[in-house]
C-alpha cells in the first residue's frame, strides 16, 4: 500500500464531496420548489456522513485528511455555478448543473475505487458510498429530464 497516493486519493474524495454538500446546502437555501430543498437536504447530509466515515478511517490508518487541499486549485469545482442558477428558478438549469456535479463525483469514486491494496473495510465504504453518488446521481437526472424546458 503506498500510503501518499492513498492519502492523496482520499483526500480527492473528500474534497469532491465538501463540494457537493456545499453546493446542495447552499442550493436548499435559496430553490422555492419544496420537493427540491429536501432532496438537496437529503444529498447535503448524506455528503456530509460521508465526509466523516473517510476521515475515520483515514484516522485509522493514521493518514491526515488535508484542511486545505493542494488540489483545491485544480478541481473543476462542479457546484461553482450553481448559485448563479438558483437565482433564475429554472428548475430544469439548477438540476441540469446538479447532475453535472453528480457526474464528477460519480469519476472521483470511480478513480478512488482503482487505488491499489486499499484495507478491506476502506474499500467497502468507498463501494458503499460510490453506490450512493451513483443513486443520487440518477435521481438527480431523473428531475432534470422530468423538468425539461
Amino acid at each position: 500500500m503506498d500510503a501518499k497516493v492513498m492519502q492523496a486519493g482520499l483526500n480527492e474524495l473528500i474534497e469532491t464531496l465538501k463540494d457537493g454538500q456545499k453546493g446542495y446546502a447552499e442550493a436548499m437555501t435559496d430553490v422555492e420548489d419544496a420537493d427540491l430543498k429536501e432532496t438537496f437536504k437529503k444529498y447535503a447530509a448524506q455528503r456530509s456522513s460521508y465526509i466523516t466515515e473517510l476521515e475515520d478511517q483515514m484516522h485509522k490508518l493514521n493518514l491526515h485528511p488535508e484542511e486545505e487541499s493542494s488540489i483545491t486549485g485544480t478541481i473543476h469545482r462542479a457546484f461553482i455555478n450553481l448559485k448563479g442558477l438558483v437565482t433564475s428558478k429554472d428548475r430544469h438549469s439548477i438540476l441540469a448543473e446538479c447532475e453535472r456535479g453528480e457526474d464528477y463525483a460519480k469519476g472521483a469514486y470511480e478513480k478512488a475505487q482503482k487505488i491499489q491494496d486499499i484495507p478491506a473495510d476502506l474499500k467497502a465504504i468507498i463501494t458503499k458510498q460510490a453506490a450512493g453518488i451513483t443513486q443520487g446521481h440518477d435521481e438527480i437526472r431523473d428531475l432534470r429530464d422530468a423538468a425539461k424546458k
